[in-house]
């Protein structure tokens, strides 16, 4: 196990715990108290942790890790996700997406998809996005047009928010929106941990004709702060094999399309 997935699981098992101790950590995870100790502290150095006598405690960013540290998490699941919800987008088609590890898949999906380069006169698709690390990515690929929009970035998801990431979507219509979601739930719709995110993740969402969420079976009945849309609102939701077919069964008769994969 590398640094950086030992740090990935550690921090998923302390947002789970609230409160770990060295000793039962290194137990857990098979490495030395050392080891931990050294995580422990370069953690808290970057406030994703505190430090306590002997351990460590949560603190609230612990609940809306950095995209860097996600992105190891599901990997497998995201990418299927991925490739089935870019087999949604139609050549020509003008896509919202958010930010957040599953889009990010989606966005290298899209990028990779062989029809999309056939004509050289027209892009493929244009995205429109308030990520800064999906534009960037898709940025040199001739066949797409990134669209990005204004705002102030979140270090957690590279996420543009505040009054100039939602000016643009005054301007624009979309196609499709496909959102990644930290939690959706029959009963509460789709969410997410902040509520600036939440804010242009609703727009974006007004402004398409269909809505894709996407989202591998730990978001999957889960509820965050801040609403995006209701379920009404939902068409599709592509998730993975993990979610359990009374789950599947509740969205259907809500009217939402299940795609797992």
């Amino acid at each position: 196990m590398t640094r950086h997935e030992r740090w990935n699981a550690l921090l998923e098992l302390l947002a789970e715990a609230g409160q770990l101790t060295v000793e039962e950590t290194a137990s857990r995870m098979g490495v030395s108290a050392a080891t931990i100790r050294r995580d422990f502290d370069q953690l808290a150095q970057q406030q994703m942790l505190t430090r306590t006598r002997g351990g460590a405690v949560v603190q609230s960013v612990s609940y809306d890790l950095p995209l860097r540290y996600k992105s190891a998490r599901h990997a497998p699941e995201k990418q299927r996700i991925a490739a089935a919800t870019a087999e949604l987008v139609k050549p020509g088609s003008v896509i919202g997406l958010n930010g957040g590890t599953t889009t990010s898949e989606v966005a290298r999906a899209l990028a990779t998809r062989a029809d999309l380069h056939a004509d050289g006169t027209a892009p493929g698709v244009t995205i429109v996005t308030n990520a800064l690390n999906i534009g960037n990515e898709l940025a040199v690929r001739p066949h797409v047009k990134i669209v990005l929009t204004g705002g102030v970035p979140r270090p957690q998801s590279y996420e543009l928010t505040g009054p100039l990431a939602t000016g643009i979507f005054d301007h624009v219509t979309l196609d499709v929106a496909i959102l990644g979601v930290y939690g959706i739930a029959v009963d509460h719709g789709a969410t997410c941990h902040n509520e600036g995110e939440a804010d242009i993740n609703r727009i974006m969402a007004e402004r398409a004709e269909r809505i894709v969420i996407v989202a591998d079976g730990s978001k999957v009945g889960r509820r965050a702060f801040a609403k995006i849309c209701d379920t009404a609102r939902i068409d599709v939701l592509v998730t993975d094999s993990t979610v359990p077919q009374p789950a599947v069964d509740a969205f259907t008769e809500a009217g939402i399309e299940v795609i797992r994969t």
